[in-house]
C-alpha cells in the first residue's frame, strides 16, 4: 500500500533538521505558536491561508505544498467548502490549474456542491479567471448533465464564452456544442447568447445558421418586447436590466444579421429590404440615452449599407458616393471603417475598378486598422479579425492584379498569418494559391519571409498531429 505523506511530517521534519523549536517558527511564519503545535501534532487542520505562511517560513515557492493539501485535506475527508472554497481561490490566484482540476474530481460526485461551485464560478470569471473558472464550470456541467436545469445552461453558456478565441474550428464546435443549450437558459439571458451565437456564426461565414439564429433572436425579443410594455411590470423591467443592450436592440440587429446574410448571398435587392427595417425605429418606445445612443448607431449603419448594397450590386456610380460617406470625420468606429473598406475593395476587384485615389486618401486608415483588436465582445472578438483578414486579402488581390508587387505581397502576407492564426484553412490555401500565382514577382527577401513561415506552420501541424510517416 502506497503510502501518502504529509504537510504535517513535512514541517517537523523541517523543524528538526534546522533545529527550531515550534515557538521559534511561529515566529518566523507569524503565526500563533498553540496552532503551529496543533497542526504538528495532527490535532487541528489548517486553512491554505496558514499553509502559505507556513511555506513561505519553509523558504519554500508558493503552492509547493498544494498538491499534499488535497490529499492530506480534501481527497482523505469529507469535502468542507469553508476549506475548498479559498483553496480554490487561492489556486486560481497562483494559475495551479491542475490543482483545481483535482479538487473538482475529488468533491463532484455529490450533486449538493454544484451550487456552491458554480457560485465560486461565477466570481472567478468576475475577476477575470477565466482558465480556472472554466474548469469548474466544466466540472459543474459534467456532474449535472442528466439535470434539465438552467444552471447547466448558463455553465455551457460561460464554458462557450471563454473557450471562442482565435481557433475558428474550435470555435465552431463551442458554438455546436452550445446552441442546444439556449432554450434552457432564462427568457432574457437567451436574446444575448442567440447574439453571441449569431455573431460566432457570422465571423465563420455560416450564413444558413446565422439566419437561422437571428430569426429565433427576433422572434423572442419581440415577444420580450411587447411583453414589457403590455404589462409594464417592476419584474420585467429589471429582468431586461440583465442584458447588455437595449430590449428593442436585439429585434433590429436580427434584421441587421439578415441583412448580411443576403448580401453575402448576392440578393442584394432582400438586403436592402432588411436595412430600411432597422432603419425605421419609430415604433421604439423608449427615449433613454443609452435608447437614443443604439438609434443613432442603426441609422447610421443603414445610411451606409443601403450604399454598399448598391455599390456590391454593381452600380459603380455609388462608389464614390459611399468614398465621401465614409471619409467625412464622424463617430465611427474603427470595426464601421474596416467593414466600409471591404466592401470598396471587394467592388473594386469584383468590377476591375481602379481605386488607387481611394487607397491613397485611406492610406493612414488602413495601416492602422489591421492590428486586432482586444475586448471581450464576440462581435469584435470573432467578426472583426476575419474582416480583417478578407480587407488584406482583397487588398492584396488589387495590388497584385495591378503590378504593384511590394504593396501585394506585403498584404498577403498579412491575411495568410491571420488566417492561419484563426485557423481558417480555406482562406489560408487561397492566400497560398494567390502567392504562388505571383510567386514570379516576389522579391528574394519575400520568398524568403513566405517559404520561412510555411515551415513554422508545417513544423508547427508536425508537432501537433505526430511525426510523418516516410514511408507513405
Amino acid at each position: 500500500m502506497k503510502h501518502t505523506p504529509t504537510i504535517r511530517a513535512e514541517l517537523d521534519r523541517y523543524l528538526q533538521q534546522k533545529g527550531l523549536s515550534i515557538a521559534q517558527f511561529g515566529q518566523l511564519a507569524g503565526m500563533n505558536r498553540g496552532i503551529v503545535s496543533a497542526i504538528v501534532t495532527g490535532n487541528k487542520s489548517m486553512s491554505v491561508n496558514q499553509l502559505d505562511l507556513i511555506t513561505e517560513a519553509m523558504g519554500l515557492p508558493e503552492g509547493d505544498f498544494y498538491d499534499l493539501f488535497i490529499e492530506n485535506y480534501i481527497i482523505d475527508h469529507p469535502p468542507n467548502m469553508r476549506r475548498i472554497e479559498p483553496f480554490l481561490f487561492r489556486c486560481a490566484e497562483l494559475d495551479k490549474l491542475d490543482a483545481i482540476r483535482r479538487v473538482v474530481g475529488a468533491i463532484m460526485d455529490n450533486l449538493l456542491y454544484s451550487p456552491k461551485l458554480f457560485e465560486i464560478s461565477e466570481e472567478l470569471l468576475a475577476q477575470g479567471r477565466h482558465e480556472a473558472a472554466l474548469l469548474l464550470y466544466e466540472g459543474v456541467a459534467e456532474a449535472e448533465k442528466y439535470q434539465h436545469s438552467e444552471r447547466l445552461a448558463v455553465c455551457q453558456y460561460r464554458i462557450f464564452m471563454i473557450q471562442v478565441g482565435d481557433d475558428q474550428s474550435r470555435n465552431l464546435k463551442a458554438a455546436t456544442l452550445f446552441e442546444p443549450f439556449v432554450e434552457r437558459l432564462d427568457e432574457i439571458e437567451q436574446l444575448d447568447a442567440l447574439k453571441d451565437l449569431a455573431n460566432v456564426y457570422r465571423s465563420l461565414r455560416k450564413w444558413e445558421k446565422v439566419e437561422e439564429v437571428a430569426k429565433i433572436m427576433r422572434t423572442k425579443a419581440e415577444i420580450q418586447y411587447n411583453l414589457k410594455h403590455e404589462h409594464k411590470s417592476r419584474e420585467c423591467n429589471e429582468s431586461t436590466k440583465k442584458l447588455t443592450r437595449p430590449l428593442f436592440v436585439y429585434i433590429s440587429y436580427a434584421d441587421l444579421l439578415c441583412a448580411g446574410v443576403c448580401e453575402a448571398k448576392g440578393d442584394y435587392q432582400q438586403a436592402l429590404q432588411y436595412t430600411y427595417a432597422y432603419a425605421d425605429l419609430e415604433w421604439v418606445r423608449e427615449m433613454d440615452e443609452d435608447t437614443l445612443y443604439w438609434i443613432n448607431l442603426f441609422k447610421g449603419w443603414a445610411q451606409a449599407n443601403a450604399v454598399a448594397n448598391k455599390l456590391l450590386s454593381g452600380d459603380i456610380n455609388a462608389l464614390y458616393d459611399y468614398v465621401e460617406y465614409i471619409g467625412v470625420p464622424s463617430d465611427t468606429s474603427e470595426q464601421d471603417k474596416v467593414a466600409q473598406l471591404l466592401n470598396i475593395m471587394m467592388t473594386a476587384n469584383r468590377y476591375q475598378i481602379d481605386v488607387s485615389d481611394v487607397l491613397q486618401r485611406f492610406e493612414t486608415d488602413i495601416n492602422s486598422l489591421l492590428q486586432f483588436p482586444q475586448s471581450n465582445d464576440i462581435y469584435t472578438k470573432q467578426v472583426i479579425p476575419e474582416q480583417y483578414a478578407r480587407l488584406s486579402y482583397e487588398l492584396a488581390y488589387y495590388h497584385l492584379y495591378r503590378g504593384t508587387y511590394d504593396d501585394g505581397f506585403k498584404y498577403l502576407m498579412y491575411s495568410m498569418v491571420s488566417y492561419h492564426t484563426l485557423n481558417n484553412e480555406t482562406y489560408f490555401i487561397k492566400c497560398m494559391v494567390l502567392f504562388e500565382r505571383y510567386r514570379a514577382y516576389a522579391v528574394s527577401e519575400t520568398k524568403g519571409a513566405y517559404l520561412e513561415f510555411i515551415e513554422r506552420v508545417w513544423i508547427a501541424d508536425v508537432k501537433k498531429n505526430g511525426a510523418i510517416d516516410r514511408r507513405s
